[in-house]
């Protein structure tokens, strides 16, 4: 099990830091346009091929949204309604919600394995230990060599639990 997760950990690792370092670039290639550019259109056509970035994303829905506004625009003066700028706030709170929860995948995995592997470990070294006194009563002797085979499977469920445990904490971390 410990294996498991900590490939799974090492896993998720990879796959995040890949995914943040396109996001970046894309982020800073969007802020980059928007910088040199004042034509929104132009902004939102460069913003709907950055894929990666969640700036890009969270403009797009802002976009998209106070540009239903503008179209509907007369129709509301006609009727006496008036354009519903909190439509555009909604779907930015929206959009960055998504954003962050597609940045946020698999950490959930990392914070649990971080938390649980140490324990899991731990109660590897427990059932090692107690199959070394197991052993040791079977034995008529009292030596090292009776328990060291217990002792050291412990010994390396503790390391393991560890080894899974310490770059999950780190990571969650990062991420």
């Amino acid at each position: 099990l410990l294996l498991l997760m900590s490939v799974i950990t090492w896993g998720i690792v990879i796959s995040q830091s890949l995914q943040l370092r396109k996001a970046r670039a894309e982020a800073q290639t969007f802020l980059d346009v928007v910088r040199h550019s004042r034509n929104l259109s132009q902004i939102h056509e460069v913003s709907q091929r950055l894929r990666n970035s969640p700036v890009a994303a969270v403009f797009v829905s802002g976009h998209h949204e106070l540009t239903q506004i503008v179209e509907s625009k007369n129709s509301r003066i006609e009727s006496g309604e008036f354009g519903d700028i909190e439509n555009v706030d909604r779907a930015l709170r929206r959009a960055k919600f998504e954003e962050l929860t597609r940045l946020e995948k698999g950490t959930t995995f990392l914070a649990t394995t971080a938390s649980a592997a140490p324990f899991i470990g731990l109660f590897g070294t427990v059932w090692g230990i107690m199959n070394a006194f197991i052993g040791l009563s079977k034995v008529k002797s009292s030596s090292i060599q009776a328990v060291a085979p217990g002792i050291s499977e412990a010994l390396i469920a503790t390391a393991i639990g560890l080894a899974a445990a310490i770059p999950a904490a780190i990571f969650f971390n990062i991420f």
